[in-house]
């Protein structure tokens, strides 16, 4: 008898005996099924060991990683197929950023400069602006004072590079505001106020103008509200004393230099600030500035309305008794030793409503509507932000050393 092996390859050894004469066909059928079930149930077996062993052969580096991607596949296959993706990436972001953004502009600041041949007209500085309003052919545009300040010209920048000439209508160095006017042409929207006064702690705020120029506009910053109601002392006529106070809104959204004037807006899209400064020292990172909407409100009407800001007007010239030496303090002034906060009077405005109360030079304001008067920043405040022309007003002061008071009745200043 002669013996043969037969080897099911893919399946393991199986070994098949049989005798000479016999032939392979000749089998049973039911022994054939069986081994073909057998072989069936291999398979099935080895393919599951492999999809069990592959993760561990591709983390010890046997199969690389990613060798069953649709790629690989495909080279294996000699096929080549590209992809394309396509992402609509839309967000509460980039909604607001798409609300406010085309009402942002740049502000160009155009001064005449002398040159050996003759008078130059060049790019002095540049910053940004706000369109708020827009009324039959004509726009106007809220910016920073100190973007515009010394300016011969103005004109104002459209995202797609379009300069048209801009009319400053009015400007207020105290609250830091300018309006200016432009032909609405070019114009294709307008921002909308928010409510400055319902801002949080922790909410987010949107940054848009054109930091270092119009090289960069448009730019978009994104942060949060750091905080409200912050109390920023300035010194606005450069004799190293505050003489006014700022209230802002400060954030951590980036700020720099060409972004005064912009917007700060709220998740909504609405404008809630203008960015006006940042504190830029070495050793500080993230505060940003901007004053409340509703605090330019009033401020920007006037502007646009009256080319001014009418405020109250009291009639004094006053300095800040921290600026006043020990020896006037007692000998000039006569103050009780415990006086140290308050604002003396130098001069009293013929005419003005405290000449017609009373008060005369070398008086001392130590409160006003019963609130204390710290220095010339709190007057200031207390006279132009929480009073209006025709109030009354309680004054309390000091007189060779006695207290008294009197009640002033405001009026505008007419120029």
């Amino acid at each position: 008898m002669q013996t043969f092996t037969m080897i099911n390859e893919g399946f393991g050894d199986s070994v098949e005996h049989y005798d000479e004469g016999q032939e392979p066909n000749s089998r049973p059928p039911k022994r054939r099924r069986g081994y073909f079930a057998s072989a069936l149930i291999g398979a099935i077996i080895g393919a599951l060991i492999v999809l069990l062993l592959m993760p561990a052969l591709v983390r010890n580096g046997i199969l690389p990683d990613g060798w069953m991607t649709d790629e690989n596949r495909d080279e294996q296959t000699g096929s080549t197929i590209q992809k394309s993706v396509s992402l609509d990436v839309t967000t509460a972001v980039t909604k607001a950023v798409s609300e406010a953004n085309a009402a942002v502009v740049g502000v160009v600041n155009i001064q005449n400069s002398e040159s050996f041949w003759n008078d130059e007209r060049t790019d002095a500085g540049t910053g940004s602006g706000v369109i708020y309003k827009k009324q039959g052919n004509k726009a106007y545009i809220v910016t920073n004072y100190h973007v515009i300040k010394g300016a011969n010209e103005i004109e104002v920048s459209f995202s797609n590079g379009t300069r048209v000439s801009a009319k400053i209508l009015g400007s207020d160095d105290l609250m830091d505001l300018a309006v200016l006017e432009i032909d609405a042409g070019h114009v294709t929207k307008v921002a909308t106020f928010g409510n400055s006064d319902k801002l949080k702690a922790g909410e987010p705020v949107i940054a848009i103008g054109n930091p270092l120029g119009l090289q960069f506009s448009g730019s978009v910053t994104q942060g949060v509200v750091s905080g409200v109601n912050r109390v920023i002392p300035q010194d606005l006529n450069g004799d190293g004393n505050p003489d006014w106070q700022s209230e802002v809104i400060q954030t951590d959204a980036a700020i720099n230099p060409g972004n005064s004037g912009g917007a700060l807006v709220n998740i909504d899209g609405e404008l809630i600030g203008i960015n006006s400064m940042k504190i830029a020292q070495e050793a500080v990172e993230g505060i940003g500035l901007a004053i409340p909407i509703n605090m330019a409100r009033p401020i920007i009407n006037d502007l646009e309305r009256y080319g001014e800001v009418r405020r109250p007007y009291l009639g004094v010239s006053t300095l800040s008794l921290s600026e006043v030496s020990g020896y006037h303090l007692k000998e000039t002034l006569k103050l009780p030793h415990d006086v140290v906060n308050g604002v003396a009077v130098l001069k009293v405005e013929p005419g003005s409503p405290a000449a017609k109360a009373g008060l005369k030079e070398y008086d001392v304001i130590v409160e006003l509507d019963h609130s204390k008067v710290r220095d010339i920043a709190t007057l200031r405040k207390h006279l132009y932000i929480e009073k209006e022309i025709g109030d009354k007003m309680n004054v309390t002061f000091y007189r060779d050393g006695k207290k008294k008071s009197t009640e002033v009745k405001l009026t505008r200043q007419m120029k």
